[in-house]
């Protein structure tokens, strides 16, 4: 009789279970790639190109003198490479992509077929505005549904990340206090221990004094020690909700209302906005100012198609100080306008050369449209749901950092429950890449200890959630079951076995080095 193994597949009765290692470096279909500087070619060239017309002698001592330092490649070499190095990396299009509060969610194929329109892709930032009637519509539309599904009446669209949104919102705080002559009393800046790292990495760049706010035992933020902290010499809090325990902070329009007493701004780091997206807006809740991570929310590449964008949005307190450019539309049609104009004359400022990532309003805007009002409703619910599912199958075997109570986007738990097991959760991270998963967000949140973070998001099935959750059942029992060595030499499978992560970042070697003696080298 045959027996079955892990996959379900029949195997022969005295098939070898221990698969001993290759000859090559490669493994079945995955193929042992090097470097592409260590391969051969350094004579050869794969594309044939016509002698330049001219020697070059109007460069004077800029004239290249030695080799350019680059191998040679054919195309199919060149394809081969490039897809025996993809075969080493996690993708969201191979499997579920764990990581918590970075919301690695699908980026719809018609997104990508949308920006890549030539009226889209083509166009140029210094083309004359009569010749981007279109692209400015499609700015000025964009800029509309990320008011209305905020409630804020103001967009500065230009940041192109998260952490450049932060930025923006702070800096356009700064531009109204300095406005109402207080800058110089308020330079401090609150911020809870549950926050994103950027969030006071941000303020003390903009030039604030970052105090901490603290924190509940059930995670949320402690109001009162808010209060005791506030007073005329606060510029701004900078709080994230849902937060980054996956919690929606229950107290918000409390938090608010003694923050606006006090004189101060309300931030919102809304890089979770995806957890409410439909269901709340944060105009409503007493938000002053809040960067979208399009990339989280309304699913642009994590940098993959260029820059990214963190527009932000800012109440009518802010909206005078909001960056240059902006698109205004009048009977003349849709054009910009600039810091120079009269109508920007309390703008902070630029942030940016132009206008920011055309490419990934195209996209947002895109998921927009396919998704309609119901169905960002939707995003929002199927997002908590499956995060809820995680957490409620998982919670028998592994510790949830905060039990009571339903969370939002991201199941969070910490490592009690590994106490006596002599694994970590770097240990049973690296384990999980054995079995094909990504890990999930490893840390992080500080508060908690021993942090696993995981955000299933919206676009995970059922059945791709259940293979997830079998996996970390399986290997939950393993680690309680004693079975160390499964773990603290893992990963045994992945391309690469465990580094010195350490001394990796410590210590980086950022540039390859030709072997002395080689054709490379000479």
């Amino acid at each position: 009789m045959s027996t079955m193994n892990t996959v379900g597949r029949p195997t022969a009765p005295n098939a070898v279970t221990t698969k001993p290692a290759t000859l090559t470096g490669g493994r079945g279909l995955l193929q042992n790639e090097a470097l592409i500087f260590e391969g051969d070619g350094w004579g050869k060239t794969g594309v044939d190109l016509a002698e330049p017309k001219t020697d070059g002698s109007d460069l004077g001592d800029l004239v290249r003198k030695d080799p350019i330092g680059l191998p040679g490649l054919s195309e199919p070499e060149a394809m081969r490479h490039y897809v025996r190095l993809s075969q080493k990396n996690h993708a969201i299009d191979l499997a579920i992509y764990p990581l918590g509060s970075c919301t690695m969610k699908h980026n719809p194929r018609l997104n990508e077929k949308m920006a890549r329109l030539p009226g889209f892709s083509d166009i140029h930032p210094l083309q004359p505005i009569s010749t981007v009637q279109g692209a400015l519509e499609l700015m000025d539309t964009l800029a509309h549904w990320l008011k209305t599904l905020t409630g804020m009446p103001a967009v500065a669209l230009s940041p192109k990340a998260g952490a450049h949104g932060e930025l923006c919102g702070l800096m356009a705080i700064r531009a109204a206090h300095e406005t109402s002559g207080q800058h110089e009393k308020r330079r401090k800046v609150l911020v809870p221990t549950s926050a994103h790292g950027t969030n006071p990495a941000t303020a003390a760049f903009v030039g604030y004094t970052v105090v901490e706010v603290a924190q509940t035992e059930d995670g949320r933020v402690d109001v009162a020690d808010l209060a005791a902290k506030l007073g005329d010499d606060v510029a701004a809090i900078m709080v994230t909700n849902p937060n980054t325990c996956g919690l929606f902070e229950r107290d918000i329009l409390e938090i608010s209302r003694l923050t606006h007493a006090a004189g101060a701004y309300f931030y919102c780091d809304g890089a979770n906005f995806n957890a409410i997206v439909g269901r709340v807006r944060p105009g409503d809740l007493g938000v002053d100012a809040m960067h979208i991570n399009l990339h989280k929310t309304f699913s642009t590449p994590h940098g993959g198609g260029g820059p990214g964008a963190g527009p932000v949005v800012l109440s009518e307190a802010l909206a005078p100080f909001a960056p240059a450019p902006w698109v205004v539309h009048d009977d003349n049609g849709y054009r910009l306008i600039e810091r120079e104009e009269d109508e920007a004359e309390q703008a902070f400022g630029r942030l940016c050369a132009f206008q920011g990532q055309m490419g990934m309003y195209v996209r947002a805007l895109s998921y927009m449209m396919s998704h309609g009002a119901d169905g960002l409703r939707q995003v929002a619910e199927d997002a908590v749901l499956n995060a809820n599912y995680i957490k409620a199958r998982l919670s028998d075997l592994m510790s949830a950092a905060f039990p009571d109570g339903p969370c939002m986007h991201e199941a969070l738990f910490d490592d009690a429950w590994l106490k006596g097991t002599d694994i970590t959760t770097l240990d049973f991270a690296k384990a999980m890449i054995d079995e094909g998963f990504h890990p999930m967000t490893m840390y992080f949140p500080l508060v908690v200890h021993g942090a696993m973070l995981i955000e299933p998001t919206e676009t995970e099935s059922k059945a791709e959630l259940d293979r997830f959750i079998h996996a970390m059942r399986l290997l939950a029992e393993a680690a309680k079951a004693g079975d160390v060595d499964r773990f603290k030499g893992a990963p045994f499978h992945a391309p690469l076995r465990r580094l010195d992560e350490t001394r990796a970042a410590r210590s980086p070697v950022l540039r390859w080095t030709a072997p002395a003696g080689s054709n490379q080298a000479a």
